[in-house]
């Protein structure tokens, strides 16, 4: 049995002087085809390799990327897996999803809207665990649009309580895996317990350098672009912006999506078939590839997710360009 990702460096050198590192990993069952691959690692502190290996279980090709860093006498390796096909350089730094369908997924079954919306967040769940193993680098989720409140209230009272419910189930969790919470939208109208549980996630997580999760509740692109021209209005009057000076990079250090090195989507990704964005992040979308896919959102999971990042890798990019 070909074991994969329990990775030990074997003590052997070459001419090259650099050290050969024989790598395997976790027991993999039924395999159809076992294969050791040997990562070269340079001992000078100023060289790092990256190299892509394939292993082959089954007939199914996983890839391999590993980084290996070398720093004085320590010896540093991280792995990633990611799946065929997908590039770990064309990688989108940051994706946004809207994630629709809770509510139409629990009537196909019969069930109370609740069940829907409690579906939602275990599909959320996974798709934060793919982010952080894929090194997506921020994640952005339309959890409960402004426009939400006018919904039937005890619908909206039991979505407030998931939000705190979650928030406290995942605070250990965000810690553990070195991930970085924020929340953007107008959160005066949000129960005052959920404020503070709020405030807390973001400042005992603000350090983390892991993917980075924005959770737009409460939210609209609309109400962020007002915001942002209020803000500089306020300047404006108080001396410290001549009218003038507005131009657009202004305007965006007032979004609420300044809170990440990353404001732009690269890759939207809407569930549940419908063809819209839904007043989210209307500024930021400007240049953003859109995949929208049939799943309900509570379906949505990897086979999903490895599709519509297969859809962006083949796209390109012009921002307004003309390829010569």
């Amino acid at each position: 049995m070909l074991t994969l990702r329990l990775s030990f460096p074997i003590p052997l050198t070459n001419n090259n002087n650099t050290r050969i590192s024989l790598h395997k990993s976790k027991p993999i069952s039924s395999i159809s085809q076992t294969k050791l691959h040997f990562t070269t690692i340079s001992t000078k502190p100023s060289k790092s390799r990256q190299f892509v290996s394939a292993v082959i279980t089954s007939g199914i090709e996983q890839l391999v990327e590993e980084t290996s860093v070398s720093n004085g006498n320590d010896l540093m390796g991280v792995e990633e897996l990611l799946p065929l096909g997908i590039k770990r350089e064309f990688m989108p730094n940051h994706v946004a999803v809207i994630m629709d369908g809770n509510v139409r997924w629990a009537r196909k079954r019969g069930w109370p809207s609740s069940l829907g919306h409690e579906a939602g967040v275990s599909a959320l769940r996974k798709l934060i665990e793919l982010c952080c193993k894929w090194g997506i680098r921020v994640l952005t989720v339309f959890a409960f649009s402004f426009d939400n409140w006018n919904r039937p209230k005890m619908e909206v009272d039991f979505l407030m309580s998931l939000f705190e419910r979650g928030i406290e189930a995942e605070v250990d969790n965000f810690i553990r895996e070195d991930i970085r919470v924020s929340i953007i939208g107008d959160s005066s109208k949000l129960p005052d317990s959920l404020q503070k549980m709020i405030a807390n996630t973001e400042e005992v997580t603000n350090n983390n350098l892991g993917l980075q999760l924005i959770v737009a509740v409460s939210y609209t692109g609309k109400y962020d672009i007002v915001q942002a021209c209020q803000n500089i209005a306020y300047k404006v009057k108080d001396g410290l912006v001549q009218p003038e000076e507005i131009n657009e990079h202004l305007i965006e250090q007032e979004l609420q999506t300044n809170c990440t090195e990353f404001p732009y989507p690269d890759l939207l990704i809407r569930t549940s078939g419908e063809l819209r964005v839904s007043n989210f992040l209307l500024w930021q979308l400007a240049y953003t590839e859109l995949c929208f896919v049939e799943s309900l959102w509570p379906d949505f999971g990897e086979a999903d997710f490895i599709e519509a990042l297969h859809s962006f890798q083949h796209r390109q990019r012009r921002y307004g360009r003309r390829d010569l």
